[in-house]
């Protein structure tokens, strides 16, 4: 009996989990992960920034810092790994969406969306288990839209969550 590799599993999950929208209307999963494009971010951290006076200020301070520190971390990883996306590996395969880069891991918008919650959950912990299931949807998402495996969203949480981390030692 031949043991299947960690890429098997995660091409076969990968089938399971796009195979729920593969005939489906994806409008609003299409919604939910636009959510974790970066503009809901930069309104919250603006809003709490100018109403919130405990604690809105180092919020916007450690999330720019984390953002800052974030986004060339993920393009380094994703020019070093160069993985393939699933529309551009897997043959007679299309996503529903366009990826908005050429490759697939780590998953950007889980990371950007797990870093957020961390921070979210760090200054407003009665609003925690609602950014971390937010930020999990955002990763489920993008393996629904057929844009990332599965390994490629636990990479970008794991990201997230540490840059975050990084970022609320420094600041919070």
């Amino acid at each position: 009996m031949k043991l299947k590799s960690l890429t098997e599993y995660d091409t076969d999950l990968f089938h399971r989990l796009f195979s729920i929208t593969s005939q489906g209307n994806c409008r609003s999963i299409i919604w939910l992960s636009k959510t974790g494009d970066g503009y809901l971010y930069f309104v919250l951290a603006m809003l709490l920034w100018a109403f919130e006076p405990q604690h809105g200020e180092l919020f916007l301070y450690t999330a720019l810092m984390a953002y800052a520190l974030e986004l060339p971390v993920y393009v380094v990883l994703k020019k070093l790994i160069k993985r393939q996306r699933p529309c551009d590996l897997l043959t007679h395969f299309h996503s529903h969406i366009v990826p908005s880069d050429k490759f697939s891991l780590p998953s950007g918008h889980t990371a950007a969306a797990w870093l957020m919650a961390s921070i979210v959950s760090y200054y407003y912990p009665p609003f925690a288990l609602l950014a971390y299931s937010w930020a999990a949807l955002i990763g489920l998402s993008r393996i629904l839209l057929g844009v990332h495996f599965p390994t490629d969203v636990v990479a970008g949480a794991l990201l997230g969550l540490f840059i975050a981390s990084v970022s609320l030692t420094a600041l919070g």
